[in-house]
């Protein structure tokens, strides 16, 4: 048995370096009033995602502009873009917020520069507003990162207060990211599974992005500026991307479960559309879908793509570029490089991928050279160039550990003795052949493998309970690091709303796995005497 884990309650991931994206919650108690939002618990939390609570870097940096702008008794956000502040803007005083929206005169913009670092353009509103105005900042995922507001902070002498016809500092891009660009663009074209594209992805087609929810935001932006319409969402999604859909636009429609049935039912809504006079402007699918690991059948929502011309936008976060290549039906590729791209939980990135063979190509390259602001800091893009070296290397690890996990597990859920029910993963599931079909060819130094993310589901909420306490591994949320990181991540993100959730095939005795790169021993050795635990509960039982 590995030793037990040292890292205190609330604390990131060892090293739990200064921008840590992680967080260890160790009992299901926690995770109960984590979802709960209880303010005693969320207090004595020293690291989180810092899309959800403030890097401590950021809640300095925001202190010092209330310093210097004289505004006791406000509280700030700052942008790096005067676009993100007028967003910012509509979303606080929308109707949507019902009666906490705030009055325009509840709000001002103010504008400082840092020399030779940034622009700020910063949103001032009362304090007790902030649970109004920070959603926002949570699902938009366009605010500062934690290594600007670190840089801010220690030049904060220099701060001052500018008017908006003031010349911009001029910030040249950081060799970082034309690496990275040039790296991805490489990943997307290394083996594809389908040799006869037109086009290759250059590293012109690779736009970079502050996080994973920034790319999906921006994207959607983008095209409603051109098209004003609805969108779909294919299959299940991570929790924010449905809220970005729903909270901004025109709304969507949501085809949770992603099955051959709900292809029958996007074309019967495609075509209802049609009659109507009217079209959706995209559809959105994770391949595979978090958390229940199922894949969509591109082939087929490209044939709808191309029939009711819709732009296709597929997530290949979960599968990650080594393993598989959506580009034979994607015509714009989005990933949050923050996972196993960057693979060590210390910096926030995204990428948005045109696809060159796409018929969309021109029109979408266009839109993006008008709309693209880059705002990725220089030294994320630093932090993250260093961190992907290994990439391949460490994807190698992630897909086996996973693999061997599921494997295990997949035997145990056909005894009816055992706890388990159900795995969760491209292997297990239906879809398996959807996945299939995308996979990248193996190569000598790299073979294609399911990534590194997987769920599965215990009989009872108590032997679930028992697991989860007994496991002697990091938990909380993430997926992509260094080490393995456990999460029941229904009960985490859904606990109030489980019936809600339960007609997409989500229920709170389901546990997600985003395995690291631990000794695949170790890591069925420690699953091993948890699930003891919890077989022992199910027969007292």
């Amino acid at each position: 048995m590995a030793a037990e884990i040292q890292t205190p309650a609330f604390t990131a991931l060892p090293p739990a370096p200064r921008h840590a994206i992680t967080i260890h919650i160790p009992l299901w108690s926690n995770l109960v009033k984590f979802m709960n939002k209880e303010p005693e618990l969320i207090a004595q939390f020293k690291s989180m995602y810092p899309r959800i609570i403030p890097h401590k870097d950021v809640k300095e940096l925001m202190g010092k502009i209330i310093e210097v702008a004289k505004t006791e008794g406000k509280a700030c956000l700052p942008f790096s873009a005067p676009e993100s502040v007028t967003e910012c803007i509509k979303f606080a005083t929308s109707a949507a917020r019902l009666e906490k929206a705030l009055s325009p005169d509840e709000l001002e913009t103010r504008i400082f520069d840092i020399k030779g670092l940034v622009r700020l353009y910063v949103i001032f509103f009362p304090a007790q507003k902030l649970p109004v105005v920070w959603p926002f900042w949570q699902l938009a995922g366009v605010g500062i990162s934690s290594r600007l507001a670190e840089d801010c902070v220690k030049n904060i002498e220099v701060l001052r207060e500018v008017r908006e016809s003031y010349p911009e500092p001029k910030i040249e891009e950081s060799k970082a990211q034309s690496v990275l660009r040039e790296r991805i663009a490489g990943l997307m074209e290394r083996a594809p599974a389908s040799p006869s594209r037109k086009a290759k992805v250059s590293p012109g087609d690779v736009y970079l992005f502050q996080t994973g929810m920034s790319s999906i935001y921006s994207v959607h932006q983008y095209l409603l500026s051109a098209y004003n319409a609805k969108s779909v969402l294919f299959g299940y999604a991570f929790h924010s991307t449905p809220h970005v859909l729903d909270g901004f636009g025109p709304g969507f429609k949501f085809l949770g479960i992603g099955s051959p049935e709900e292809l029958i039912e996007l074309e019967t809504y495609l075509k209802e559309e049609a009659k109507a006079g009217s079209k959706i402007q995209a559809v959105y699918t994770e391949f595979p879908s978090n958390p229940n690991l199922s894949t969509p059948d591109l082939t087929q929502l490209r044939k709808l793509a191309d029939r009711y011309e819709f732009v296709l936008i597929v997530d290949d976060t979960i599968g990650s570029f080594c393993n598989i290549d959506v580009l034979g039906a994607a015509d714009i590729v989005l990933t949050s490089l923050t996972k196993s791209f960057s693979g060590y939980a210390d910096v926030m990135a995204a990428s948005a991928i045109l696809n060159p063979s796409s018929s969309r190509y021109s029109e979408l390259k266009a839109l993006f050279g008008k709309l693209y602001n880059n705002q990725f800091y220089n030294g994320d893009a630093e932090a993250l160039e260093k961190n992907s070296r290994d990439y391949m290397a460490r994807s190698a690890v992630l897909n086996n550990n996973a693999l061997k996990l599921v494997e295990y597990l997949q035997v145990l859920a056909e005894d009816p003795n055992s706890s388990v029910k159900k795995v969760y993963y491209p292997t297990t599931l239906p879809s398996r052949s959807s996945y299939e079909a995308c996979m990248r060819q193996p190569t000598a130094d790299f073979t294609p493998g399911y990534g590194s993310l997987f769920s599965f589901e215990f009989d009872t909420i108590e032997t679930t309970m028992a697991f989860y306490d007994t496991l002697n591994l990091h938990k909380g949320p993430h997926l992509g690091a260094h080490l393995t990181l456990v999460l029941p991540y229904v009960t985490g993100l859904y606990g109030k709303e489980l019936d809600k959730v339960a007609q997409y095939g989500l229920d709170e005795r389901q546990i997600r796995v985003a395995v690291g790169l631990e000794e695949t021993d170790v890591l069925l050795e420690e699953f091993s005497r948890a699930l003891k635990a919890a077989d022992l509960l199910k027969t007292k039982n």
